[in-house]
This record gives structure tokens, sequence and C-alpha cells, in this order.
């Protein structure tokens, strides 16, 4: 196993750990703006206000792109196991 097929398959793992986390931050990260504009604007100052609308919409992506994120992750363990004859053989 040479150093670039280490570095390589620690990218395609940052990756994949990426994709798959991608949507439940965006959807956080959008309702957590939407409530924070929400609260500037009605000067409703609670910080506690926005952890149930974030919580909930986490979940429902989660649920939503479960399927997805369950192939992503599937495909990179496929993937990683396929080529470790290649990553012995090269040691």
């Amino acid at each position: 196993m040479t150093e670039q097929m280490i570095v390589e398959i620690g990218t395609q793992a940052l990756e994949t750990a990426a994709m798959v986390a991608s949507p439940m931050l965006i959807g956080a990260l959008v309702i957590g703006l939407c409530i924070s504009v929400l609260q500037a604007i009605t000067q409703i100052n609670e910080a506690t206000l926005t952890f149930i609308p974030k919580i909930a919409v986490v979940g429902l992506i989660m649920v939503i792109a479960a399927p997805w994120m369950l192939d992503v992750v599937s495909k990179f363990t496929i993937n990683l196991y396929q080529n470790i004859p290649d990553y012995v053989g090269n040691w």
C-alpha cells in the first residue's frame, strides 16, 4: 500500500462523509437562518427557539434521504472491500 493509495482512501472517505452529512447540515442551516430572521423581525430573543425546528427538519431529512445515504456509504464500503487485493498486493 503506497502513500498515494492511503491519501486516495482518506479523500474518498472524507468525500463520502461530506456527501452523507450535507443534506442534514444544509437543512439545519436553512431552518436556523429562517428562525433567526423571524426572531430579528419580531424581536423575540429566545435562544432555545431554534432547537425544536432544527431537530424536526434534520429528522425529516434523515428519513427522506436515508436510502440515498445508505447507498452512498454501501458503495464506498463495497469499493473499499473489493480493492483490498490491490492494496495488499502493493504492500
